[in-house]
């Protein structure tokens, strides 16, 4: 971590989603080293508990669970909220951490441009299953990127437009933010903050999937790019500060909150309202199957 955290979070239950590696693995980390008790969402258990057992390895006491998701689905994901109120019905901090990139249009078994479903979708539907236990005082915190534009409420699945994996990821970064704002709203008056942060550039297995150009440049980039713990301090931040409880609504970058374009309202009340009818229309197929 580029800074010191100073907060006590024993008896605090958090959920971090992609928390097996890169970013998420930072945030478990740190805070876990408070005290907190660590929800894993991960897409491969398998890989959730070696985190687990590297972490534990090094903090015996450390409280973590690991709680198998995949945020590009919505079945997945609903189960994952039912699980996890299940165990833990009161909830402190949710961080939708966990994201994706891909060079060429791909769909999710349910039809969904996957860059859409994972960045955007998932973090939608799961803060709005999570959102009763985060309920008096709980804290969401999305990490988003100052990459970010270029969204087209008319196209959010590339079905018009040609595909490019960077432009896309740009579009779901400016969704996620404007979600974020949406929600912070929406939940302000049960207590419950949201805030959006960028953790910069950061070295990550996010890029892995370049190729040829991009391969060279996110190479190259590597040489500047921070640790994923640095990358992870603005977002642990968010999460454990007491002073920092009731701050909602804002977009942070290295702890400093910084000035967002992405805040229309009636964008926003568009966006919202199309991710609950694309959610929705997943849930349905899959009750229906």
């Amino acid at each position: 971590m580029k800074h010191s955290l100073a907060a006590d979070l024993s008896g605090k239950r958090i959920v971090i989603t992609g928390a097996n590696t890169g970013i998420g693995k930072e945030l478990t980390r740190a805070l876990a080293g408070l005290g907190a008790e660590i929800i894993l969402g991960c897409r491969d258990v398998q890989r959730g508990q070696a985190a687990v057992n590297e972490l534990r390895a090094e903090k015996p006491k450390a409280l973590l669970h690991v709680e198998q998701v995949d945020t590009s689905r919505a079945v997945s994901i609903a189960d994952f909220a039912a699980r996890v109120t299940a165990r833990s019905p009161q909830l402190d901090v949710l961080i939708n951490n966990a994201g994706g990139w891909v060079m060429r249009r791909e769909l999710t078994p349910d039809g969904i441009e996957r860059q859409w479903a994972t960045n955007v979708l998932g973090p939608h539907l799961l803060t709005r299953l999570l959102a009763p236990a985060l309920a008096n005082g709980g804290r969401v915190v999305n990490v988003a990127s100052t990459a970010a534009g270029g969204l087209d409420l008319e196209d959010t699945q590339y079905e018009k437009r040609s595909y490019s994996g960077v432009s896309v990821y740009s579009a779901t970064k400016q969704a996620l933010r404007m979600l974020s704002w949406s929600w912070a709203e929406r939940l302000e008056a049960t207590g419950v903050s949201v805030n959006a942060m960028s953790p910069g550039l950061v070295n990550t297995e996010l890029n892995r999937h370049a190729r040829g150009f991009f391969a060279v440049v996110f190479t190259l980039t590597k040489l500047f790019a921070k640790t994923a713990g640095d990358g992870a301090d603005t977002a642990a931040w968010l999460a454990a500060q007491p002073e920092l409880s009731g701050t909602t609504n804002q977009f942070w970058e290295n702890r400093k909150s910084i000035p967002c374009k992405f805040r229309d309202a009636a964008a926003q009340a568009r966006l919202f309202a199309l991710c609950d009818e694309q959610v929705d229309a997943q849930l349905a197929r899959q009750r229906a199957a």
